[in-house]
């Protein structure tokens, strides 16, 4: 007798229950790298923790690299929520840069202490031979267009330099902030963001950030330049009418 078509119900159960062993693997992997260190993932710990064989764990996850690029695209749209958050909540009349600057930066650098395993896997590359694949950059990507939205933002606001890209400028906002977290989780892991000694520097970092690339400074660059200008005419003529003396 041939069989008829399975339940879509019971499909459904089977994808729900698939999801949800998948979503289980995830977790557990990343309490494993929180404790190892995120290349010391084993795929014979995930199943001992599951209380199930290895082999069974691939049938999820066809390879381990496959298993770091499904956490990769995790912790890629955590953060990428997490910043979301972040720009939404900013004060809607801030009355410096750096009043602006300040919470995205403070809020891009906890995360990345707290979420100490996906950050290493984000920005340090622990894994050898592993590179994400396209489709879990994707998120990755769209924190990158983010932040340079949100400069662009305040460039077209006055806020920053008009004659500077907004990519340099996000570049040099993200070399700041993965120093500070890089710092914290390499130096002095067991301290948490608030009491961390690296992480005190985030406000004068930003102050310093807000400083450079502010038109503000721009002006105050130009003012001295004319300045040492005069003061070297000034000092020409001086000197000639000294000789011209003689």
């Amino acid at each position: 007798m041939a069989s008829g078509p399975v339940p879509v119900a019971a499909t459904d159960r089977r994808h729900r229950r698939r999801l949800e062993t998948i979503e289980e693997i995830l977790d557990i992997a990343v309490q494993i790298m929180a404790e190892q260190g995120v290349a010391g993932l084993s795929v014979g710990e995930i199943a001992r923790r599951m209380g199930i064989r290895p082999p069974s764990v691939y049938v999820y996850f066809p390879s381990k690299h496959a298993l770091y690029d499904a956490l990769f695209a995790r912790g890629a749209r955590l953060l990428l929520a997490a910043m979301q958050e972040s720009f939404a909540a900013m004060p809607t009349r801030p009355t410096t840069l750096e009043e602006i600057l300040l919470p995205a930066s403070r809020a891009f650098v906890r995360w990345s202490v707290e979420h100490a395993a996906y950050s290493q896997l984000l920005f340090w590359r622990p894994v050898p031979g592993f590179a994400p694949s396209p489709e879990a950059y994707q998120a990755a990507i769209e924190l990158i267009e983010l932040a340079r939205d949100r400069l662009r933002a305040l460039q077209d606001a006055g806020l920053l330099r008009p004659e500077v890209s907004v990519e340099q400028m996000e570049r040099d906002w993200t070399i700041l902030l993965a120093g500070v977290f890089s710092q914290q989780l390499s130096n002095a892991p067991q301290q948490t963001f608030d009491e961390g000694r690296f992480t005190a520097a985030i406000p004068e970092l930003m102050a310093m950030f807000a400083d450079h690339y502010s038109p503000a400074r721009r002006h105050r660059k130009q003012v001295a330049t004319r300045g040492d200008a005069d003061r070297f005419r000034h000092d020409q003529g001086t000197t000639k009418r000294g000789n011209d003396a003689q």
